[in-house]
């Protein structure tokens, strides 16, 4: 059997990749490609002589909901949706967001209401709430009475994160401490929903402090009573929304700073 234009392609795409001298090439492939995969690792044995492994992930198919009820597509009639529209209508960070808040072997079902809603049932917008509200938190601050500095060096310098001794508090430090072995193990594994999954509990670490200190005023970051502390809880705000934009920019999702 003669080979397909397609397979000829990725023929030549593997030998401009070992010329370039890359030890890995990476094919992602939907989940009816299955007899593909022993194909490509014969082209990257013949070309490379095995110095450059050939990985394949296969994913799922993205199934899309409209209101929890599905959206009919048929590609016989020609009847379908691209992803081009899906990204006009909901934007960038949605689609970027849920198609990794997911592993690449897990159907998604992909709701068109559900990832514009600015509720916590929308993972984005939970993640990028959590970001907007540590970016509230330090112009808040910055406008209070006092001489403290809010920049980075300054909170080094001088926060006494000792302070820190709320279990709230603590879990949002031992979370941070997750981070980079968080992005190790996804670059190992090649699993990047693994950052999507960490920077949702993050952010839901965040969100469940927060709501404590609605009902304990002690416990809020910013105590107009004691400003040593007030200061540390400062630090521990801006090294959450450190990590937080940090893993969004990783997943080329944008960190707002405001959320109306």
């Amino acid at each position: 059997m003669a080979p397909t234009p397609i397979f000829a392609a990725d023929v030549a795409y593997f030998q401009d990749k070992f010329e370039r001298g890359f030890q890995e090439a990476i094919y992602v492939l939907g989940a009816d490609h299955g007899g593909y995969a022993k194909r490509l690792e014969a082209v990257g044995k013949a070309i490379s002589g095995g110095e450059t492994e050939v990985i394949v992930r296969f994913c799922q198919l993205v199934k899309l909901m409209r209101g929890g009820e599905p959206v009919k597509m048929s590609k016989r009639s020609g009847d379908f949706i691209t992803l081009r529209e899906v990204v006009d209508e909901v934007g960038s960070d949605p689609v970027r967001f849920m198609m990794l808040f997911r592993k690449n072997d897990a159907q998604l079902d992909f709701d068109f209401k559900k990832v514009t809603e600015q509720s916590k049932d929308n993972p984005v917008f939970y993640v990028q709430y959590g970001h907007a509200r540590c970016c509230s938190v330090l112009r808040q601050a910055a406008l209070e009475p006092g001489d403290a500095k809010l920049d980075d060096d300054e909170l080094e310098k001088k926060a006494d994160l000792s302070l820190l001794a709320d279990s709230g508090e603590l879990e949002l430090i031992a979370k941070m401490a997750e981070w980079p072995k968080v992005v190790e193990a996804a670059a190992d594994t090649h699993e990047p929903h693994r950052i999507a999954f960490y920077l949702h509990e993050l952010a839901s670490s965040l969100h469940g402090h927060w709501n404590r200190g609605k009902e304990m005023p002690h416990l809020r970051f910013i105590d107009a009573g004691n400003a040593k502390l007030t200061l540390a809880r400062l630090a521990l705000v801006r090294a959450i929304s450190l990590v937080l934009a940090s893993g969004l920019s990783i997943l080329g999702v944008n960190a707002p700073e405001e959320m109306r």
